[in-house]
């Protein structure tokens, strides 16, 4: 690892007046993914600007019945409040399936939205990589790729995105709260991960140096009967190869509302909009359910080596659904995290 200046930030305007003073720096939360890729070689800051001080540690009810998240909460602080697993239990479920509880207990919510790709490529830097050399190439779309994208992804890129956390705060139409030198801003996050394109490497449109603040959970009353679903090739401490953050609202055998957002099959948490058309105003069936998976996944571009993600998708998109559509609640989010 390089040698790096440290320093902690005490404010927010001071936090984000030290990284515009110096566009080699970076800020630090939890540093459970910074740190690993400055270890690698990928990340290279001059400095670190601490942030784990700022009052951003609160998880606060809106006035509307929605939830304020502070960046620097913890993921093991996020999955244990009450409001959260009342609330939105995908989200506590998701974050519970991430990682292990020691990582848990120093990952931030700030940080876990900004985690980049672990495909092996992105971390070897003694080879090509788009995402961290644009223009070099992408080794993995002829490579090794059995645990990469399916939808949205390019010729460009085909890494998919780790985080646990981002596919529930997706289906349930999380903003970010940002802030830059010049002022506070936010993003919804549909619109804060961008498409990979030709230009892979730029992966938010959060603005050059902005800090982020918090996450803005808007009151979904569906979101109360939620359930997130992870696929994995062992049982713990492992990323997903698909996963699954639903919710449904029915009433008379009819779906009122549905929530779908899918994981570990995109270089972003992907919302199943089309998937979520189709579900809104049918039968709560299996007929409707499969309908819905087809539909999104009719986009589907597997790689030679990576199509088994299709049917895993298809049948953990209908396994998930069936049971929030079933007669008894989904499980709890200590069962859920024991499975």
């Amino acid at each position: 690892m390089r040698e790096f200046g440290y320093q902690r930030a005490t404010d927010v305007s001071g936090a984000v007046a030290l990284l515009d003073a110096d566009p080699h720096a970076r800020f630090l939360g939890g540093g459970t993914n910074l740190v690993d890729l400055m270890k690698s070689g990928v990340e290279r800051p001059a400095r670190l600007v601490d942030v784990t001080a700022l009052p951003l540690d609160r998880i606060e009810p809106t006035d509307d019945g929605g939830l304020r998240i502070g960046a620097t909460v913890t993921n093991s602080d996020l999955a244990a409040h009450p409001l959260v697993r009342h609330r939105y239990p995908a989200l506590t479920q998701a974050v519970l399936a991430g990682a292990s509880g020691q990582l848990r207990n120093m990952a931030t919510v700030g940080g876990n939205l900004l985690q980049r790709t672990r495909c092996a490529y992105f971390t070897d830097v003694t080879g090509p990589c788009n995402k961290r050399e644009p223009g070099s190439g992408c080794p993995a779309a002829r490579g090794e790729h059995h645990n990469h994208a399916i939808l949205g992804a390019s010729d460009h890129c085909v890494a998919v995105h780790p985080s646990d956390m981002g596919v529930a705060l997706t289906a349930f139409d999380a903003v970010v709260s940002y802030e830059t030198a010049d002022g506070p801003g936010e993003l919804p996050l549909a619109d804060f991960y961008l498409p990979v394109g030709d230009t892979p490497h730029r992966e938010t449109a959060l603005p050059p140096g902005a800090l982020i603040t918090g996450v803005t959970l808007p009151p979904v009353p569906a979101a109360a009967h939620s359930r997130y679903r992870k696929v994995r090739e062992r049982a713990s401490y492992a990323f997903a190869i698909g996963s699954v953050a639903a919710a449904l609202d029915v009433r008379d055998g009819v779906v009122r509302d549905a929530r779908l957002a899918l994981g570990a099959v995109a270089s972003r948490p992907w919302r199943a909009r089309a998937a979520e058309r189709v579900l809104t105003g049918a039968a709560a069936d299996a007929a409707t359910f499969g309908a819905a998976a087809d539909a999104e996944l009719a986009a589907a571009r597997p790689l030679p080596r990576n199509g088994y993600k299709v049917t895993l998708m298809r049948n953990l998109i209908v396994a998930v659904l069936t049971e929030l559509a079933g007669p008894t609640r989904p499980a709890g989010p200590a069962q859920e995290a024991a499975r």
